[in-house]
């Protein structure tokens, strides 16, 4: 079960946000997109992590809602004093993501083999 917790947190996180509609005022959208993108890094960070056989359910929730209120949060600060925070959580946390993909990829092939053409 500890292993499957991340996957099971973004089909659940999916399947709420389909569901339930919510409209915010067009002065939050950084704010909860910052924070969107921050929790979906720490989903992927959490797969990788099971896919290792390292994970560990504290770090992961821990990590999942920190990240998510630190991110928010500094785009806030960023906006309040007229930078835009929200373009490097978003460069950072991209880089992030494309990282643990490509981490999660590569356990996932090297765990099945693949015949090669040669």
């Amino acid at each position: 079960m500890r292993r499957t917790l991340p996957l099971v947190g973004l089909l659940v996180g999916i399947a709420l946000g389909l569901a339930i509609p919510i409209h915010l005022s067009l002065q939050y959208a950084s704010y909860l997109s910052v924070a969107i993108l921050a929790a979906v890094d720490t989903v992927f960070g959490g797969i990788k992590s099971s896919l290792l056989r390292q994970f560990d359910a504290r770090v992961f929730l821990t990590g999942f809602f920190f990240n998510a209120v630190l991110s928010a949060a500094l785009a806030f600060v960023g906006s309040y004093l007229g930078l835009d925070l929200a373009l490097a959580a978003v460069v950072a946390f991209g880089v992030r993501i494309f990282n643990n993909l490509a981490a999660i990829r590569h356990q996932i092939l090297g765990k099945t083999k693949i015949a090669s053409p040669n």
